[in-house]
């Protein structure tokens, strides 16, 4: 049984509450924290497939750090670290977030990011109701969201701004878009001072190798084919992880409550460019006698499949003064040369389980 403390003890530490925070993008804000020193950080992670202690190794002993493993949607586990812990501020990692994964099993997406959401905020409000009016005015609530909740544009529409109506097309894109809206409600309706961030898509370090980029990296090096949907022209925007994690806290320390943020990479490319672009990287970088491109294998589109995704990311560029330092070819250099100097990382997270799956999924 675990015995909560009187309200009207408490006060609100230097402290934040991540969760998600073993994850691919949890980790990598999580080490950026640290290295600010500016917060003791309680990482709250669930630890399924995706979520990898290995990525917090070099702080796993950190006297400002606390994991604690367990599900967003435990209530009284919630309630029991936000009162323990007394945090500023939740920044809400936590979701299922592979589309394909979605289609699938959609169950544990709606799960985990709608329910698991809806968990989190009721007892976010009950912690920030209890805290002194000063404190409650300094607490925030930052949800980290995806530019699929807008669904797909075509080749010459502009870009999704933050007022692009939500037309989510696969189950994980709907299920983020629920979440969305349950935070949008709560700072509505109970004043919870929440904000929303949506982001393109993701690369660089530490991120679990069933997504494009990893998988890539990781078949080109061993000589596998490379799985490419249709006709790989489907065109993304890429974002290198540790720019996002930076607009994440520019966010959190700046950004307007009630608002949200698209934080993109400016980067725009055909699924098939960044393949061939990661085949020449790998090539550079681990000669062999015949070109990786050849093994590019084109495989059948995979249901509901968005064609475009693009970001308009004036908002925060002009209220928050963030822009993304990478470029797509600096990043994806840094992000090739990890994976190649990482393998032992690899080779943790690429167990029996996860190779079955691929098997079962990309079969050619």
């Amino acid at each position: 049984m675990i015995t909560i403390g009187a309200a009207s003890h408490h006060y609100m530490r230097d402290t934040i509450v991540v969760t998600g925070g073993a994850g691919f993008i949890g980790s990598n804000f999580i080490l950026q924290l640290m290295k600010a020193d500016t917060a003791f950080v309680v990482n709250l992670d669930k630890l399924t497939y995706a979520g990898n202690l290995a990525s917090l190794a070099e702080i796993a002993g950190h006297p400002k750090y606390h994991f604690v493993r367990g599900d967003i949607a435990d209530r009284n586990l919630v309630s029991h670290l936000l009162r323990k812990h007394q945090p500023r501020a939740i920044v809400h990692f936590a979701a299922e977030s592979h589309v394909d994964r979605s289609i699938h099993a959609p169950g544990d997406f709606i799960q985990t990011n709608i329910v698991g959401t809806f968990a989190l905020l009721e007892e976010a409000r009950s912690y920030w109701r209890e805290l002194t009016d000063g404190d409650r005015s300094r607490f925030r609530f930052l949800h980290v969201s995806t530019d699929e909740v807008y669904g797909s544009l075509g080749p010459d529409d502009p870009p999704f701004t933050e007022a692009t109506s939500y037309a989510p097309n696969s189950p994980y894109a709907a299920s983020k878009a629920s979440s969305d809206h349950l935070v949008r409600a709560y700072f509505h309706t109970y004043g919870l001072p929440a904000i929303t961030t949506n982001c393109s898509n993701n690369y660089g370090r530490f991120q679990f190798p069933e997504k494009l980029i990893p998988l890539m990296i990781l078949n080109a090096l061993a000589g596998k084919a490379l799985p490419v949907y249709g006709d790989g022209c489907n065109v993304r925007d890429w974002l290198y992880v540790e720019d996002h994690c930076e607009a994440v806290a520019a966010v959190l320390a700046r950004g307007r409550v009630g608002e949200t943020y698209n934080i993109g990479g400016r980067n725009e490319k055909p699924n098939l460019e960044i393949v061939e672009t990661i085949c020449d990287l790998v090539d550079e970088m681990v000669p062999s006698s015949a070109g990786r491109r050849r093994l590019i294998t084109f495989v059948k589109d995979r249901p509901g499949h968005d064609r475009r995704y693009a970001m308009n990311t004036n908002k925060i560029k002009v209220e928050l003064g963030w822009a993304p330092r990478e470029t797509f070819e600096t990043g994806i250099r840094k992000t090739t040369q990890w994976y190649l100097d990482n393998a032992a990382w690899v080779r943790d997270v690429t167990s029996g389980a996860y190779r079955q799956w691929i098997e079962t999924h990309y079969s050619v």
